[in-house]
C-alpha cells in the first residue's frame, strides 16, 4: 500500500460541549472539544473534523468560538462542517481558523453551491459529507440534518456528482453503524471508492483495532473517521470536572462509567498496530512516515 491512511478523530459538537451518541441520536456530553483536539494533536492525529450535529436543524452555525480556541493551539488540518449554506458562511469558517469545510444539508438541496465553493476556495478546502442508511431493498440513500432527514437520492450515484461538480473529498459516514461498535459497512466505502477517485474518509462504527484495518484494505478507504474508541480513552487521560457542564445529558461524565461497546484506544497504538499489519500511516504529527 503506498498511500499514507490519515487517521481522523472525528469530534461532534452540539453547543459548547463534544457529544456521541449512536446512530447520531441520544448525545452524551463527553467534555470540552478544545481540550479533547489538544490532547489528538499531541497524540499524532493527522487531521481533525469538528461537526455541530444540530447545526442544522436550528440554522445555525456557531463554532466559531471553538475553532478559534483550537486553531491558536494545533497545527494540523481542521475541517469544520454544520450549518454551512453560504459562501460567507464558508468565509466566516475559514477565517475562524478552519482549514477545510464540510457540506451536506445545502449541498443536496443546491449541487452547484459546491461548484461555487470549490472554484472559489479550491476543490481541497471543500469537503462533501454523505449520511448514508441502507434500504430494505439493498441500496444506500443519503440523508441530511444529522442523519434525520431522508432525500431519496441514491448515494453512489450522488458520490459522483459530487466528484463532477468539484468536491476535494468525500466524507462517507455510516448513520446505521455510527456510535454501535460494529465495525465500520465495508461495502457501502468499498461501492464509493471503487467509484471515484476523489479520496473517501470512512465514518462510523469503529469498535476494535481491526475494525480499522479492514475498512482500508477492504474498503479501501483513503482516511478513516474515528470517536468513541478515542474519546473513551482519552476520558481516562482528561480530568473533567462535571460541575462545568451546564447543559445536555452529563449523566456519562457524572457517573465516571466506562463504554463497554469499545475497545478504547489511543492514536499512537491505532497507527503502531497499522503499521504492523503493513498499513503505511504517519506516526507523529511532524509528518515522519513508516511503511
Amino acid at each position: 500500500m503506498s498511500k499514507n491512511i490519515r487517521i481522523i478523530p472525528r469530534l461532534d459538537i452540539k453547543g459548547p460541549n463534544l457529544v456521541k451518541g449512536i446512530h447520531l441520536e441520544g448525545l452524551r456530553v463527553l467534555g470540552k472539544p478544545e481540550d479533547f483536539a489538544r490532547y489528538y494533536y499531541e497524540n499524532g492525529a493527522d487531521e481533525l473534523i469538528y461537526m455541530d450535529v444540530v447545526a442544522s436543524l436550528y440554522n445555525r452555525n456557531s463554532l466559531h468560538e471553538i475553532i478559534h480556541k483550537t486553531a491558536r493551539e494545533i497545527f494540523i488540518p481542521l475541517t469544520v462542517g454544520g450549518g454551512l449554506r453560504t459562501i460567507e458562511d464558508i468565509r466566516s469558517v475559514l477565517r475562524a481558523g478552519a482549514d477545510k469545510v464540510s457540506l451536506n444539508t445545502a449541498a443536496i438541496k443546491n449541487p452547484d453551491f459546491i461548484h461555487e465553493a470549490s472554484r472559489i476556495f479550491g476543490s481541497s478546502t471543500i469537503i462533501v459529507t454523505i449520511e448514508a442508511i441502507k434500504q430494505s431493498n439493498g441500496e444506500y440513500f443519503a440523508y441530511i440534518d444529522n442523519g434525520r432527514e431522508y432525500t431519496g437520492i441514491e448515494v453512489l450515484s450522488w458520490a459522483k456528482k459530487v466528484e463532477g461538480l468539484g468536491a476535494g473529498e468525500i466524507l462517507l459516514t455510516s448513520v446505521d453503524r455510527d456510535g454501535t461498535g460494529a465495525g465500520y459497512d465495508i461495502e457501502l466505502v468499498k461501492t464509493v471508492s471503487e467509484a471515484v477517485s476523489i479520496p473517501v474518509i470512512a465514518s462510523g462504527g469503529p469498535g476494535k483495532l481491526e475494525d480499522i484495518k479492514r475498512i482500508i484494505t477492504e474498503g479501501h478507504a483513503d482516511a478513516v473517521t474515528i470517536a468513541s474508541m478515542v474519546h473513551y480513552d482519552a476520558i481516562k487521560k482528561l480530568k473533567f470536572n462535571s460541575e462545568l457542564f451546564s447543559e445536555g445529558n452529563i449523566e456519562f461524565l457524572k457517573g465516571g462509567r466506562d463504554f463497554t461497546k469499545f475497545n478504547t484506544v489511543s492514536l499512537p497504538r491505532i497507527k503502531e498496530y497499522l503499521i504492523h499489519e503493513g498499513v503505511q500511516c504517519r506516526l507523529n504529527n511532524k509528518h515522519e512516515t513508516y511503511a
